[in-house]
């Protein structure tokens, strides 16, 4: 499939503001679709269809492709495209607003996607806070997002701490712009992540958790005393306090800390008297 001439012939020009790079490459496709491990029982969400070249390796792999897209100008080239593959859906939407329990009905899913670069962390996050959650994740993103999904303590971020508590990321390929039309100003990487079934550290609460996290990112140049001062909206002296019964010097700064240090500080901040807080 030649993208380029394909789009020109329909005159379709690739919206910027939709964060718009088509792979066009079929050994890069094959790559992705391949590094899913697609059982021909597994139903796969595609996030931005675009023009139907990954859907196609996709829906040759699964019982059941659902494939997302918001761009209403490439629908008509979809069900073209996709004609002869009765097990696709293609539904003409936004994922942020779409209901990933109602879609799927409970059903096991995974998720392909070449998300676009500016919008990756809001659509992993609707990912991820999904009540119904993917079995794992093989994502086409930005080579610096990649990197940091996968960072080690030193170089964590709000990012690296949610996709390593909601599943286990590796990057499994590394791309090329030529791969895409038109071809982006960045290099791209394909990242899988496979979903935990349950967290990998012990929280109290979800919501408890991502808090302290965001507070201890909100201002990460800061130490961490200082950061989760502001972000919680505790005193200095009880902020310092909290991270050193959690075994984390108060001197440190957010990008050092472990998934578990993190859950540390924040089993012992749901635990605090109320009157040490202000909600």
């Amino acid at each position: 499939m030649n993208v380029k001439h394909l789009l020109e012939k329909l005159n379709i020009q690739p919206k910027k503001s939709l964060g718009q790079n088509f792979l066009q490459d079929p050994n890069t496709l094959d790559k992705i679709a391949n590094a899913a491990d697609i059982a021909p029982t597994d139903t796969v969400l595609e996030i931005g269809a675009g023009t139907g070249a990954l859907t196609i390796k996709l829906a040759q792999r699964a019982a059941q492709v659902l494939a997302i897209e918001i761009d209403e100008r490439l629908l008509p080239l979809l069900h073209s495209q996709l004609r002869d593959f009765p097990n696709v859906n293609v539904y003409h939407a936004d994922i942020l607003q779409v209901d990933l329990d109602v879609l799927l009905g409970g059903r096991p899913y995974l998720v392909v996607a070449n998300l676009p670069y500016y919008i990756t962390s809001k659509i992993l996050r609707h990912l991820f806070e999904a009540r119904h959650k993917a079995q794992r994740l093989v994502l086409t993103v930005q080579q610096e997002v990649a990197e940091r999904l996968v960072a080690a303590p030193g170089e964590m971020s709000l990012l690296s701490v949610s996709a390593q508590f909601y599943g286990s990321p590796r990057i499994v390929a590394r791309l090329s712009p030529s791969v895409f039309y038109p071809r982006p100003e960045v290099a791209s990487a394909v990242v899988r992540i496979d979903v935990y079934a349950q967290p990998p550290v012990e929280v109290p609460d979800e919501q408890v958790f991502f808090h302290v996290v965001s507070a201890g990112f909100g201002q990460r140049r800061k130490q961490l005393k200082n950061s989760l001062s502001s972000g919680l909206a505790i005193s200095h002296t009880a902020a310092a306090d909290l991270l050193t019964r959690a075994g984390v010097d108060p001197m440190r700064r957010a990008e050092t800390l472990s998934l578990e240090e993190w859950a540390a500080i924040a089993r012992l901040f749901a635990a605090q008297d109320a009157r040490l807080f202000v909600q």
